[in-house]
């Protein structure tokens, strides 16, 4: 089962480098380029410049960056192997919403490929992303980003070990992003380690955020082994392992933009929907988005649909159907809304097939469905689909049945911050 180890971090020089707010970054995916540059004039030495690189040879630029860095001390080790512990404080939205909190457990672990059953994917991924990240591991034989992994423990006897270890002693790190609290533990005790250690020893792990990291760790093991070159840290990647039971778990659901499509017509799509589903016109997106969340908690399988003329929701009429239709599949997968909607109405009724969806030719994403809804009055796409955000339970299990969701499936909120710790796949 799942191996997890200690390791001695690469953590930023307070004095050499600069206040650990000005240092962290976003994950790379999320960062855009007016963003990214004002992360580099906040501090020239934000981990932003290793983990998103750029130039003509952006990938050995992040390498010579990092190199320098640790010459000058700007970056260093970790003298003992340790945990750490990671707490994020926020609020479920913006301006108001409930106040949550989400502690994790940051560590290395052992990477099992995905036939073992071991750690446990959830999502397809997208073939450029991991290229993109393997040519920054090559470059940089380190990890700067944790992947965000789930765990199953119903009597959360890790997690009272992690509150009770963060109880003793004040955060390493402690401050604010504007939106997020970040806090974070440096754990030594050898006897706590241990404890940890044995709790996820029995377990399965599931990948909540991070797939493209993960599939590129393995590639790069496999690398170097095929290469016969001797990495101590390349059998293990960085996670953030938290309680699938967490209450501060909040998963946003992304929505679908329908782009250049030939011959899109909202008035036969309407029309042919009505087959699956029942079709209620609502007057406008703040009705739409309340009438979303009502068969959210009825447990009703339905999205809103939007191509310029009005808002409309489509609530499935009869689940059966996806049981006819994909009897391959299992249940789990069958009745999640994500997958409804790729089945029934991109590739039936649409003809957006798998292939066109994973290189988004016709289908785009996003997570802000003010922004969704703009794209199509602006005339950038033909249609958005607006869904309900996937369960935490119905991840786990997809995830246990050996199955993977369409890629975008889930947003994890908040994202995990870049910067408090990296991997150096150097040290053993």
């Amino acid at each position: 089962m799942a191996e997890i180890r200690p390791f001695q971090a690469l953590r930023y020089h307070q004095e050499r480098a600069g206040d650990i707010a000005s240092l962290a970054c976003p994950p790379y995916d999320i960062i855009s380029p007016a963003q990214r540059e004002e992360l580099l004039a906040r501090n020239p030495y934000n981990v932003v410049r290793l983990e998103l690189p750029q130039g003509e040879d952006p990938y050995g630029e992040a390498g010579r960056a990092l190199e320098q860095w640790l010459k000058d001390g700007v970056l260093t080790t970790d003298m003992d192997p340790g945990l750490y512990l990671y707490e994020e404080e926020f609020l479920t939205q913006v301006d108001h919403g409930e106040q949550k909190k989400l502690r994790g457990l940051l560590c290395r672990v052992r990477l099992e490929d995905f036939a073992n059953g071991v750690v446990l994917p959830h999502e397809e991924t997208l073939s450029k992303a991991k290229e993109d990240r393997f040519q920054l591991m090559r470059a940089t034989h380190c990890n700067f980003s944790p992947i965000y992994s789930l765990y199953q423990d119903e009597t959360h006897v890790t997690r009272q070990r992690m509150d009770n270890l963060a109880a003793a002693c004040p955060p390493r790190y402690e401050f604010s992003d504007g939106l997020v609290t970040h806090r974070l533990w440096v754990v030594n005790d050898q006897a706590a380690i241990a404890a940890l250690q044995e709790d996820f020893a029995g377990r399965k792990l599931y990948i909540a955020d991070g797939h493209h990291r993960y599939e590129t760790a393995l590639r790069y093991r496999d690398a170097c082994r095929a290469e016969n070159r001797y990495e101590p840290g390349a059998d293990y990647v960085m996670m953030m392992l938290a309680d699938m039971g967490d209450p501060g778990l909040v998963v946003f659901p992304t929505h679908r933009l329908v782009r250049d499509l030939p011959g899109f017509s909202e008035e036969s799509l309407l029309a042919a929907c009505g087959e699956y589903f029942e079709v209620s016109p609502q007057p406008g997106q703040a009705e739409s988005q309340a009438a979303l969340d009502r068969l959210y908690q009825a447990g009703k399988h339905a999205f809103a649909l939007y191509a310029g003329a009005g808002w409309t929701v489509l609530t499935l009429k009869d689940p059966a159907v996806m049981d006819r239709l994909l009897p391959g599949l299992s249940q789990a997968s069958r009745r999640l809304d994500v997958t409804i909607l790729h089945t029934l109405v991109l590739e039936r009724l649409l003809g957006i097939d798998k292939e066109n969806m994973a290189n988004q030719r016709n289908l785009t994403y996003t997570r802000d469905a003010a922004e969704a809804a703009a794209s199509v009055e602006k005339g950038e796409s033909c249609a958005c689909f607006l869904l309900n955000p996937t369960r935490v339970e119905e991840i786990g299990q997809v995830a246990a049945a050996g199955e993977k969701m369409p890629q975008k499936s889930t947003y994890f909120y908040p994202k995990l911050i870049t910067g408090l710790v990296m991997n150096p796949l150097w040290q053993r």
